[in-house]
């Protein structure tokens, strides 16, 4: 399953959750009693929390997805060549070799989102996911501020 089918799978089971945890809230704030509408309340916050939650998260799937497509018709989406390991990871020491060029080519042109990009897929190949993630968030931000 790509990706994108799974997210929006995951989507639908979060829809499903929330609407039943809604339900409760609602039925909850029937009761009428301070606690119970206290609950009921407070349990219909927590799909709305999740709904931002899950919305932030497919907006930033959408605004990569752009990304590497301007980014691939332009030729300049970085090639996946790098050695595994039979478990299907990419080889740690190739990986840190391949972050180095992009870090240098980032440090070069800073105001370029494609490096960034380039640099955020380094990241995540050398297994840092949470400085991919700021570093995609960055060149999002560059390709915005851009167009």
């Amino acid at each position: 399953m790509t990706a994108k089918r799974t997210a929006f799978v995951l989507a639908a089971v979060f829809v499903a959750y929330a609407g039943l945890i809604g339900w409760r809230g609602v039925l909850l704030i029937k009761v009428g009693t301070p606690v119970s509408v206290v609950l009921g309340l407070a349990v219909l916050v927590i799909p709305l929390i999740g709904a931002y939650l899950v919305w932030r998260e497919i907006q930033f799937g959408r605004q990569t997805e752009v990304l590497a497509r301007e980014l691939e018709a332009a030729g300049g989406l970085p090639v996946d060549d790098l050695p595994r390991r039979p478990s299907g990871r990419v080889d740690r020491a190739a990986a840190d070799e391949a972050f180095g060029r992009y870090r240098a080519e980032a440090e070069a042109a800073p105001d370029d989102w494609r490096v960034w990009f380039r640099l955020s897929t380094a990241y995540d190949a050398a297994g840092d996911r949470r400085r991919a993630r700021e570093t995609m968030r960055k060149a999002i931000g560059q390709h915005d501020a851009a167009s």
